[in-house]
């Protein structure tokens, strides 16, 4: 009798750490438009990984190159310029007030969720921001 109270109990222990460790497939929401705000410089090179999933089509991975001493406004550009050379005109993309950046769907195409999957660039801030 212990042994299966036992199991029962590391059955539901493995459950909770399940779902613990996928929130965002719980809290995903995917929207039309999105923002990303960058904030601060650049203390270092790296790289920032996006990963764009259209609800109706496999997520594709950005990775946008950032160099050292790079300012918020460069860097919401080099985002700009590289989510635009990986995603063509499936998305309109442009940079607001020099250091957001705006992801929008073209009408009729799918809502997307939009996450940062890496970042290894030191110093700068990225917020992404449903709308």
């Amino acid at each position: 009798m212990r042994s299966l109270q036992r199991s029962g109990f590391i059955h539901a222990l493995s459950l909770a750490a399940m779902l613990l460790a996928c929130p965002a497939l719980a809290l995903a929401a995917p929207s039309n438009k999105w923002r990303i705000q960058v904030s601060s410089d650049a203390d270092s090179d790296g790289v920032v990984v996006l990963r764009v999933a259209p609800t109706d089509s496999a997520p594709v991975d950005i990775t946008v190159q950032v160099p050292k001493d790079a300012g918020e406004n460069h860097i919401a550009r080099l985002i700009r310029d590289t989510l635009r050379a990986k995603l063509g005109d499936r998305y309109k993309i442009e940079v607001d007030d020099g250091e957001d950046v705006l992801l929008k769907k073209r009408y009729g195409a799918a809502d997307f969720d939009l996450t940062i999957t890496q970042k290894t660039v030191a110093g700068v801030r990225i917020t992404l921001d449903r709308e």
